[in-house]
């Protein structure tokens, strides 16, 4: 086992949320004995997140927002949806009666913001399917669409799971595969150790143990330094992989933050990658406040585009956030904007500037697509594609 490191200084959880802290901790010590003496990082990092009612995306907290842990786009105003409205536009008008589902939906307010510049520009989708597995989310989800959007809720419906072959249309993830399982590994003397969870003086501990024929082989592969620390993300090429097995025709359009290979493993990245949010303090031990705060890893985009091409789509496209942004019109909507509405414009020129600068979100943030009987060139890529970078 590793040495037991300090902890980062949080701040401390309510007695409720303690309560559902120490609820999930026992459960998962359950299974850390039924295994033997550790499980997998991958199954911990499930079991964080998602265990029912009590996970961190299944318990009922707010998570999104300045009430939440962290802000993703659509929390920063309608800009994001609206960029993106003009990227569906142009798929969904070579796609008669395509839908549209969108994976992870969060808070719901890309949805809602999406669906209405939609109808706004004449282009609404058949369907709007909702994959969302957190019961507790999805009520919000329905009682926001009720409260902003409720003459489009005919078209909003909620999946539990994807749904069978012959899907026409767009499937989009925003901020969803940063938030899918990895698992982890360290380059040692002997090959690759795998980084596995255990229980040590009442706490979570990392324990290390050889890593299977996978983690083994796509690690080694990667030629990494001694003491490299990494994560590997099967669950999200496999999730991609169940896209293109349903995906009739149309596209995989993801957003997230993360590298292509060579920048995700580069030597000086070798501590890896997790990072963890908790009421907007961002820090790397996911062994802490289980249940509580926000587990992630940053995505390996070119493992997501090999896992894509090798299961039948194309990819049509890979860019920063800000440029794909630009690409889809992000200019003719700022021209929009009524500058005398001092309060409306302050919150415009603030969202884009989250968005599109390099510091903040404008170039960690890419956005990949993925397709099936998709001849077109997509907008968001017209300024440039970074595609053969990956």
């Amino acid at each position: 086992m590793s040495k037991i490191p300090p902890a980062p200084s949080l701040p401390q959880p309510t007695p409720g949320e303690q309560a559902v802290s120490e609820q999930l901790t026992g459960l998962i010590r359950a299974q850390i004995v039924e295994a033997g003496g550790a499980i997998s990082f991958a199954r911990f990092m499930e079991l964080a997140l998602y265990t029912p009612q009590l996970g961190y995306y299944s318990a009922g907290q707010h998570k999104f927002g300045v009430a939440g842990d962290f802000i993703t786009a659509p929390e920063l105003g309608p800009v994001f949806a609206q960029c993106l409205a003009r990227q569906c536009v142009q798929i969904l008008a070579a796609l008669p009666q395509g839908d549209i589902l969108e994976a992870g939906a969060g808070s719901c307010a890309l949805a809602v913001q999406l669906l209405l510049e939609l109808e706004r520009l004449g282009q609404l989708p058949a369907h709007y399917f909702i994959l969302e597995i957190s019961s507790a989310l999805r009520a919000r989800q329905q009682a926001l669409f009720a409260k902003q959007a409720a003459h489009l809720l005919a078209r909003v419906q909620w999946l539990d799971k994807l749904p069978s072959a012959g899907f026409r249309g767009i499937v989009f993830g925003n901020e969803l595969l940063d938030a899918m399982p990895v698992e982890r590994f360290r380059v040692d003397a002997e090959g690759i150790a795998e980084l596995q969870v255990g229980w040590q003086e009442n706490r979570f501990v990392w324990y290390e143990t050889r890593a299977n024929n996978a983690l083994r082989d796509r690690a080694t592969t990667l030629g990494l330094a001694e003491g490299y620390v990494s994560e590997v993300g099967f669950a999200a090429e496999g999730w991609v992989r169940s896209v293109a097995d349903i995906l009739e025709q149309g596209v995989l359009l993801l957003v997230d933050y993360g590298f292509p290979a060579h920048e995700y493993y580069h030597p000086q990245r070798a501590a890896g990658t997790l990072m963890c949010h908790y009421r907007h303090r961002a820090h790397d031990d996911p062994l802490l406040l289980v249940g509580l705060q926000d587990i992630t890893a940053h995505v390996d985009f070119s493992a997501i585009a090999r896992a894509g091409t090798g299961s039948g789509l194309s990819l049509l496209g890979y860019i920063s956030q800000a440029l794909f942004l630009l690409g889809c019109g992000l200019d003719d909507i700022a021209t929009q904007i009524n500058q005398s509405d001092a309060r409306t414009y302050l919150q415009f020129t603030n969202a884009v500037k989250k968005l599109t600068l390099p510091q903040e979100m404008g170039e960690l943030f890419k956005v990949i697509a993925l397709g099936r009987g998709i001849e077109m060139s997509l907008a968001g890529f017209r300024l440039q594609n970074r595609r053969d970078r990956l």
